[in-house]
């Protein structure tokens, strides 16, 4: 029951047993469950458990999210079906008595897949133990990190992301039946957890510690989501040697004590102890290929082991009480984090009612556009942000913290609202995170205004939407300039925002929203020193001008492009009138390099010839088309990274009424001061 990824797993397990038939799959998904079916030869794909009941089977695997567990384990139960949950065993310890109740009124056998008990180098490391390996065992760390993978937006959230208790229950669960395992029934937990405010914000979460205390001695447990590399790690503490196991590598590393002075007894352990990882490295490393070592074998031995126990008429080498115990262990600290993250994320200042909402107000142009709005309007603000910020939140802003992917957190946000400005996207990142940042994240807020009623929105687009390889030097570019041709080709940031402005300019030809649209070029000002101008390359702290540096950068300064945030809410302008924002002296990169070298800047650039980067573009790209990976550099790109130039905004100057104020000599000297001698 249950077609999720974990279920490969389990069938890959299922068929390596001569005396188990799997005789169907049941998911409310049911493509999910037809696409594992037709991996497997699954005869028969059902909709719900109830329905699987014509098959007859005699043990159901649960495999559906934790909140199920309990209801679908006794609903098996009750068709007469030994029961195998995956981790962790329910919610909540009364959930479990119901499950062990039911078991013993039906005499049918109840286990829970832990698997990391079951993990191959695991169970050597326990007996090794068993065999006086490194005495008596006096304390065990576990340290685990993780991630996940991010949300792309849309109203199914991801369930990692909807709890604060998640990360706990969901790798929590390994630490602590890994710690009994070792040091028997755990007697008093201390769990404390963190928002570490550098992780996926939707996690908030992402740092966890335990300290357990058993009768043979302590136990400690650490779980992040932001450590890397990811680890999977124990270290046993014995009275005659110190164990190390890495469950990802499958080896493990024993220093004991030696006859002779301490420095040697350390040279011989770190000298062994190297010899023993190179070894064993090799070995799994052949084992893995040759497809002898499986990944997560530990899924893999806990199948079979309940199988096999089931067939010999054995007990299961998990027993439900054990499952029940670390429930009971987890149940309290997950209350309290669900709850903790309820007020975490509470909205900062809800009384006030606000009618100016803006997205991605933390960004350097939100910062910017808030400050004038304060300053100007003198009215409460509605910010929509990823996360709390460190800083006491001023009294005339409200503050709403989600993901704008999230069209619950849009429509929640937009209530009373008449004026939005757009200003959030995403800006680096994978395929979820431009997904749900910038796509998502515009629909949202295209629905939301729509539903609401919102009298205007104003929209920030990017010039990187127009087309740069194909246009004619010399040519001007104007709003009606062509779009790029080929996304795909220049990258996630572009082929995201391009969509995000034809969803906007749809929307207002339709009639569901007002809007008009700002095409900034490349913004500037204190707080973007780092950035390097049009044109070039930025790695490891060096810019990589692209050609001699002769190329005009299409600049705006920061103050500029809010002047005409400011003009565009609240002109009467046509729906869907677009505004192309550029500077008209602009600059070359040379001297913009050069201002910032004057003013002190740890700057390091590099001219390189457009011919030598394409011939490098040529090479990652076939490098990439044969590990079928995406890659950040290829011969289009080079060939679009030309800034665009020159750029006609006679359109914003006669229609919006806007002229910067700020010149780029004055804007450049704000950004990059002279350096006093």
């Amino acid at each position: 029951m249950g077609a999720g990824y974990v279920s490969t797993y389990h069938a890959r397990a299922l068929r390596s047993l001569p005396f188990v038939e799997i005789v169907g799959v049941a998911d409310s998904d049911q493509t999910r469950a037809e696409t594992l079916a037709a991996q497997f030869q699954i005869p028969k794909v059902y909709p719900s458990l109830a329905a699987m009941a014509e098959a007859q089977p005699k043990v159901i695997h649960i495999l559906t999210p934790p909140a199920s567990h309990a209801s679908l384990a006794i609903e098996a139960m009750e068709m007469g079906c030994h029961v195998f949950v995956e981790k962790p065993m329910a919610e909540s310890a009364a959930d479990c008595d119901r499950m062990i109740q039911c078991a013993r009124e039906k005499n049918l056998v109840l286990s829970i897949n832990h698997s990391a008990r079951m993990d191959p180098i695991v169970l050597e490391a326990l007996e090794m133990i068993r065999n006086g390996a490194v005495g008596e065992v006096k304390a065990v760390d576990f340290f685990r990190s993780s991630d996940y993978q991010a949300y792309s937006g849309g109203p199914a959230m991801p369930p990692q992301f909807r709890n604060g208790s998640y990360p706990f229950q969901d790798l929590g669960v390994h630490g602590l039946y890994l710690l009994e395992a070792f040091l028997g029934p755990i007697q008093s937990a201390d769990t404390r957890y963190y928002a570490s405010g550098t992780g996926d914000a939707n996690l908030v979460f992402d740092e966890w510690r335990t300290m357990v205390e058993t009768e043979k001695g302590t136990g400690q447990m650490y779980i992040s989501w932001n450590v890397r590399p990811i680890q999977n790690e124990l270290i046993i503490h014995g009275s005659k040697g110190v164990m190390h196991v890495d469950c990802y590598l499958q080896i493990i590393n024993l220093r004991k004590t030696y006859p002779a002075p301490k420095p040697i007894q350390r040279i011989l352990g770190g000298g062994f102890g190297a010899l023993h990882m190179l070894s064993r490295v090799t070995i799994n490393t052949l084992r893995f290929a040759t497809k002898r070592l499986l990944p997560s074998p530990g899924i893999h031995v806990s199948v079979v082991k309940f199988h096999e126990a089931l067939h010999k008429g054995e007990a299961p080498p998990v027993p439900a009480e054990e499952g029940r115990r670390v429930i009971a262990l987890l149940e309290e600290v997950s209350h309290r984090a669900d709850d903790d993250k309820k007020v975490y994320l509470a909205d900062a200042n809800p009384h006030l009612q606000p009618r100016i909402l803006v997205t991605g107000a933390n960004g350097f142009l939100g910062k910017a556009l808030v400050n004038r709005l304060r300053e100007e309007h003198g009215e409460p603000l509605r910010l929509l942000v990823r996360k709390p910020p460190t800083t006491p939140v001023p009294e005339d802003l409200q503050l709403m913290y989600g993901d704008l992917g999230n069209p619950a957190y849009l429509d929640r946000a937009m209530e009373g609202i008449e004026l939005v400005f757009h200003i959030g996207a995403a800006m680096s990142g994978g395929n979820f995170e431009f997904n749900a940042g910038t796509i998502w994240g515009t629909r949202n807020v295209i629905d939301a205004c729509e539903k609401h009623g919102v009298r205007q929105l104003v929209y920030v687009s990017s010039m990187s939407v127009l087309d740069h390889a194909g246009h004619e030097a010399g040519v001007p570019v104007v709003e009606s300039s062509p779009y790029e041709p080929f996304p795909q080709n220049r990258g996630l940031y572009t082929k995201t925002k391009l969509e995000a402005e034809k969803m906007v300019l749809q929307a207002a030809a339709e009639g569901r929203v007002h809007a008009v649209i700002l095409r900034p070029g490349q913004i500037y000002g204190p707080g973007a020193e780092k950035t390097p101008p049009s044109g070039t390359i930025g790695i490891a702290g060096r810019w990589l001008v692209v050609g001699s540096g002769e190329h005009h950068v299409p600049l705006v300064y920061i103050d500029n492009v809010v002047d005409a945030l400011m003009l565009a809410a609240e002109k009467e302008l046509p729906n869907g009138s677009i505004f192309q924002l550029v500077d008209p002296e602009g600059i070359r990169q040379r001297e913009y390099v050069e201002y910032a070298v004057r003013a002190g800047r740890p700057v390091r650039a590099s001219y390189v010839p457009a011919w030598f980067l394409k011939m490098a573009g040529f090479g990652v790209e076939t490098l990439g088309k044969l590990l079928k990976r995406a890659v950040p550099l290829t011969p289009y790109r080079v060939k679009s990274i030309t800034p665009l130039w020159p750029c006609d905004c006679t359109a914003a100057h006669t229609n919006l009424g806007w002229q910067p104020r700020v010149s780029i000599r004055e804007g450049m000297a704000l950004t990059y001061p002279p350096k006093k001698p």
